[in-house]
């Protein structure tokens, strides 16, 4: 796997998440295109923006979250993890766990609001 710019710690933890989830990197078809948005003449100028293309899943992720390419591979394959634990384990992934705990923040802010 190549080094996509973060920390040891963080890319050994993406790597045993992407093993976890059964993405291996020959499965993945990986596209450079140019990013639009802010960034100025960096992004019009490099191709920035990564496309991953999960071949057993049929998931598609593009990502131009930073102006870096390595960075963006990062996030990009987090993103595919993050999609395909949601896919498998339904309301027992991470992110649903995540959007459960803030759903149940929120209502006890309003329950508090609305006796004061």
């Amino acid at each position: 796997m190549p080094s996509f710019g973060v920390t040891p710690q963080k890319e050994a933890e993406l790597r045993a998440r992407m093993e976890r989830c059964g993405v291996r990197e020959e499965d993945l078809d990986e596209r450079f295109v140019r990013s639009g948005g802010p960034g100025g003449q960096k992004v019009n100028r490099s191709a920035t923006c990564v496309q991953l293309k999960h071949a057993p899943t049929g998931l598609e992720v593009k990502m131009q979250k930073a102006r870096s390419q390595g960075l963006n591979r990062f996030y990009a394959r987090r993103r595919l993890c993050e999609l395909i634990e949601a896919q498998t384990l339904g309301e027992a992934s991470p992110e649903a766990k995540r959007r459960e705990k803030i759903r149940k923040q929120k209502a006890r802010r309003r329950r508090r609001g609305a006796q004061g």
